[in-house]
């Protein structure tokens, strides 16, 4: 998740748990190894079940047999490695490299004239830490978000503009001065020898990855291309982006996940776009259920993105449909623990950011009878706190008794797709 997601707005409050920035203590992982052989020994039904979930059997009768390697074992698979010296490894890896770069003499990983691509900043300080030697470039508008049409270039940039500066509260000559910069900094690729596009798993990320590989193949198809695109990282349960990983651990990405762009990706990635961009939902659905690609995880992201189209039944699209589960589960809530929740447990590729949140939540209460009631409407409140509770109408669409369209007087986007809502025809 790129910084344009995570940089916090000014509303928003620090995260009470910081997200795991993937860097592994062997000492601990050794008394989480204990403990767990601990609690077999005393037969809780927790450890029991660890055990089984990584392919051991304990009986009663052989709960005396395991050793403190098997635990070791188990720890190591749950933390995403085949076996306890892998998992050590690689912490001694990572330990090497933090030790480099303390010491000022991290290895040498690229040159002056690379450039590393990425659809936010979030990274960019820690590129320069381990040692990367190369430009940066951001590169970030959230396709995932307003609308995204078949239109020239020049029409196109406008219209993401206008929509970037309504969503997000922006002065709109500010919007369209970014969007040009952006989208003329990608002129500059043939200054380089070597581009780098940095990416993760989630539908922000590869949708811009997408618009990116059909530009690139259209515009300067000889571009020495790179990908890195991530989509889980060991000992981190819930890999949410770049962004949260420790300096070190881009290093293990760059050796690990970096592989040429090859004629089938670009010729897949230029497909993807394609699909964002039709009007009709027709070339999205084949897509998506055209079977694995060259490009890892393009496929699962645009299936995240083809739910936000409305449900039959309830008229919700995916993340609105979370988000009035989340007030229905929780009660009276803040927009901030809502958000909170949504990224971190409820939804199962989370791709916003706060005020990309904020922006959705305004646009549901776009409707004839509120899904939600929330406090206050002064501008200059800190909308982050501001209290959601739902509504008869709420839990009634939720449960799929009322259609939201039927509700709804507005219009959102999916890609080049409009949903209208019928009670603003």
């Amino acid at each position: 998740m790129s910084a344009s997601r995570t940089s916090k707005s000014k509303t928003t409050q620090p995260a009470k748990s910081p997200i795991f920035d993937g860097r592994l203590n062997l000492e601990q992982q050794r008394k989480r190894a204990k403990e767990l052989l601990r609690a077999l020994g005393a037969k809780t039904g927790d450890a029991v079940a660890r055990f089984e979930k990584t392919g051991f059997t304990p009986t009663p009768q052989t709960i005396s047999d395991i050793k403190l390697a098997d635990a070791q074992w188990v720890i190591a698979r749950e933390n995403g490695f085949a076996s306890w010296p892998k998992m050590k490894a690689h912490i001694d890896q990572i330990a090497e490299r933090n030790r480099q770069i303390k010491n000022g003499t991290p290895a040498t990983l690229d040159t002056d004239k690379t450039l590393h691509l990425r659809c936010g900043s979030d990274i960019r300080h820690g590129l320069q830490i381990v040692g990367f030697k190369g430009a940066f470039l951001e590169f970030s508008d959230p396709f995932c978000q307003g609308p995204v049409p078949d239109l020239p270039l020049d029409q196109f940039v406008q219209t993401r503009a206008d929509f970037i500066a309504k969503a997000y509260d922006i002065v709109p000559k500010d919007a369209l001065a970014r969007a040009k910069r952006e989208y003329g900094a990608l002129a500059t690729l043939g200054e380089y020898d070597h581009v780098v596009l940095w990416f993760e798993h989630d539908s922000y990320d590869q949708l811009i990855l997408a618009f990116l590989i059909d530009f690139i193949k259209t515009t300067r198809p000889e571009t020495q291309l790179e990908v890195i695109s991530v989509g889980a990282v060991p000992g981190v349960e819930r890999f949410i982006g770049l962004g949260q990983l420790s300096p070190e651990l881009l290093i293990w990405c760059w050796e690990n996940h970096r592989a040429p762009v090859t004629d089938a990706m670009l010729t897949f990635g230029s497909k993807a776009w394609q699909a964002v961009r039709s009007p009709t939902p027709d070339l999205l659905t084949d897509f998506i259920t055209s079977g694995p690609g060259p490009l890892p995880h393009m496929i699962t992201a645009l299936q995240r993105h083809h739910a936000e189209l409305p449900d039959p039944k309830t008229g919700l699209g995916l993340t609105q449909k979370l988000t009035l589960k989340i007030i229905a589960d929780h009660g009276s809530i803040t927009v901030s623990k809502t958000f909170g929740h949504l990224m971190r447990t409820y939804d199962p590729l989370p791709y916003l950011g706060d005020l990309m949140f904020w922006a959705d939540v305004q646009r549901m209460m776009t409707c004839v009878d509120p899904l939600f009631t929330i406090t206050s409407d002064d501008r200059d409140a800190n909308w982050a706190e501001r209290t959601v509770t739902l509504t008869d109408t709420g839990h009634q669409t939720l449960a799929g008794q009322r259609n939201y369209l039927d509700n709804f007087t507005g219009t959102r986007w999916v890609g080049g797709i409009s949903v209208v809502g019928r009670s603003s025809i």
